[in-house]
């Protein structure tokens, strides 16, 4: 964690993934974790809470003893809730999501969509709603993976219902799209789809070859992808894979922070946290606090985002 200048941001993105398991099979995912073991920390609710806790606690703003303020200024704290595919726990994922708010902490949520009745359940605790889209087109989805075994795929009617629940409940959720840019969709243009769906922040990521190179493109073809959208940039949020790389807290299954990087061939990780303490188990990965800060700047230079 090595910066020369103290970075003030809005808030402090720590990313849990709950659960390897997916319902689908996109060709790039890199949540794969080979050193997991079979019991995932949501299993047990005691463990849950401790853990929930233990990151309420030590990134909290006021709190002095974490090292990240020496590089870092934040106001608030949000835990993003991800996968593998979170909505498969079902209720576990609805009281996991009401106890991080309890403890202070703003919730995210990151889904494919596909179970819609357990996104319902959690969106009164949820401060902003993540959606993995990658594309409209069904063939396009088909060559991802972004279908479950039976060929089903996401109804995008289904997901403009839910996001209109969403927009009419008091202190609704803001609305992400996240996007990853491959050789299947990069030619793609994401227009209607994001003028249908109105979110109120597009991520867009070039395919990060993490744990295999499937599907894979240059950056030439991720930037011509991003210059076409140019009229999204007022909501758009660009990351390319050098940018990506050591600039995310990221928690895996079994409660031990972990980092990804370009052509790895498995993952960094820490001890687990509830073993370890937050401290000393954040101390073992890489991270990189300007980084983190970067991914929160305009898309294009000169230009307010």
């Amino acid at each position: 964690m090595i910066s020369s200048k103290r970075w003030k941001i809005d808030e402090l993105v720590v990313n849990w993934h709950l659960t390897e398991a997916c319902n689908f099979g996109c060709q790039f995912c890199y949540a794969q974790w080979k050193k997991a073991d079979k019991r995932e920390v949501w299993r047990d609710e005691a463990k849950t809470l401790r853990l929930l806790s233990e990151i309420s606690r030590f990134f909290a703003p006021a709190n002095p003893r974490n090292p990240l303020s020496d590089y870092l200024e934040w106001s608030r704290v949000r835990l993003s809730i991800a996968g593998g595919e979170p909505t498969l726990l079902g209720d576990p994922l609805v009281r996991i999501a009401q106890q991080a708010k309890r403890l202070g902490l703003d919730v995210s949520l990151i889904t494919n969509g596909s179970r819609l009745e357990t996104v319902e359940k959690v969106l009164p605790y949820l401060a902003l709603l993540g959606l993995s889209l990658d594309s409209a087109k069904p063939d396009t989805n088909a060559t991802i993976g972004r279908l479950d075994r039976r060929g089903n795929q996401v109804c995008l009617t289904q997901i403009h219902e839910l996001l209109s629940t969403a927009r009419t409940q008091a202190n609704g959720p803001k609305i992400k799209i996240n996007t990853v840019v491959n050789s299947a969709n990069h030619t793609e243009d994401f227009s209607p789809l994001l003028y249908a769906l109105q979110p109120d922040r597009w991520k867009v990521l070039r395919m990060l070859p993490a744990t295999n190179s499937a599907l894979e493109i240059g950056s030439h073809e991720f930037d011509a992808f991003v210059r076409r959208h140019h009229v999204f940039k007022g909501i758009m949020s660009v990351e390319d894979n050098h940018v990506m790389e050591k600039s995310y807290l990221m928690i895996d299954p079994n409660g031990r922070f972990f980092q990804n990087g370009t052509g790895q061939k498995e993952y960094k990780y820490s001890n687990p946290i509830l073993e370890e303490g937050l401290r000393n188990a954040l101390s073992q990965i890489a991270f990189c606090p300007e980084r983190f800060a970067l991914r929160y700047r305009p898309v294009f230079p000169g230009e307010v985002a």
